[in-house]
């Protein structure tokens, strides 16, 4: 049975930049970004509804651990800033599936700490990161936090932790960062040269082997051994790449600047081009099975994807 896959548009009624989307099911989702916006729907998509989340500074990320509790990274805006004291970023969390949205500030925080993202593992332990090779991490579902030593400088835009160990962090000049003890040790990656430095946004694992990265001028890599080496692969495409996602080791998307939306389905040794109906920039992409997906980015822009048997 043939299936055929399209990418349209939803109508969101926002012109703000969205940073990120998070769907725990096939119906609720939210998208989020500049200036507190929070969008919410409970249709897949089909209607989306602003929603207060009691901020007006830039949220980052967004993520659930489970029905219930959930995470947002924020970032405040350098230019109100009130002090010199207080800091850059911090956290926001709901306990009862979104309704509600409370500040969490990181004890001992640097106050300069640009913090981009977070990923959690299903055991609750997580991990928030962004500028300057920042990185911090929780064992008790984010009650406490603590910093962790980075082996880098770069800022870091991505990552992914296939359990509460094994880990994979992404960024700027290149950096690949993995660990296997949670964050205790990190060691730097290699990959072969070249002439400048990718600023890898992005990154995706189907186990503790074979996984992916994404970042500037279409570049793809892959590893087949946990990180430790990387290979490049040819994706056809000279626009940024921003996220990536693999459903299975076979079949992987990636989306970036200009609407970008690339697909494979033999592991990444062919990329195809997909309409996505946008010129914008699409900055996150997720998926919620095989047959449901959905792609944010400027512009108040989101994109759905829907597999359907033909």
């Amino acid at each position: 049975m043939a299936q055929t896959v399209t990418w349209y548009k939803q109508r969101t009624g926002s012109l703000s930049w969205l940073h990120s989307v998070y769907f725990l099911d096939q119906n609720r989702g939210w998208a989020i970004g500049s200036k507190g916006t929070m969008l919410v729907t409970v249709d897949g998509g089909f209607t989306w509804q602003p929603k207060s989340s009691s901020s007006t500074d830039v949220l980052r990320d967004i993520i659930f651990v489970d029905q219930n509790n959930g995470w947002l990274v924020v970032e405040v805006n350098l230019y109100e800033l009130k002090t010199k004291d207080q800091p850059r970023a911090y956290l926001m969390r709901t306990t009862d599936g979104g309704e509600h949205w409370d500040r969490v500030d990181i004890q001992g925080i640097d106050v300069d700490a640009r913090l981009l993202r977070a990923v959690f593992s299903s055991a609750g332990k997580g991990w928030i990161f962004g500028g300057a090779g920042v990185i911090y991490t929780t064992h008790d579902g984010g009650d406490s936090w603590k910093r962790l030593q980075s082996p880098t400088r770069h800022l870091l835009l991505g990552g992914m932790f296939v359990d509460d160990f094994r880990g994979w962090l992404v960024g700027a000049g290149g950096t690949i960062i993995q660990t296997s003890d949670g964050g205790d040790t990190w060691y730097q990656s290699r990959f072969p040269q070249t002439t400048s430095p990718i600023r890898f946004a992005a990154a995706s694992f189907v186990d503790n082997r074979l996984g992916w990265a994404v970042g500037s001028g279409g570049a793809v890599y892959r590893t087949d051994n946990g990180g430790r080496t990387w290979q490049p692969q040819v994706t056809g495409i000279a626009s940024d790449l921003l996220d990536v996602k693999f459903l299975n080791a076979r079949e992987g998307w990636a989306v970036g600047n200009e609407g970008t939306i690339i697909s494979t389905n033999d592991g990444g040794q062919h990329w195809v081009s997909e309409r996505s109906g946008t010129d914008h920039s699409l900055e996150r992409i997720f998926f919620v099975d095989r047959n449901r997906g959905w792609a944010v980015g400027f512009g108040g822009t989101v994109v759905s994807y829907t597999r359907k048997a033909s």
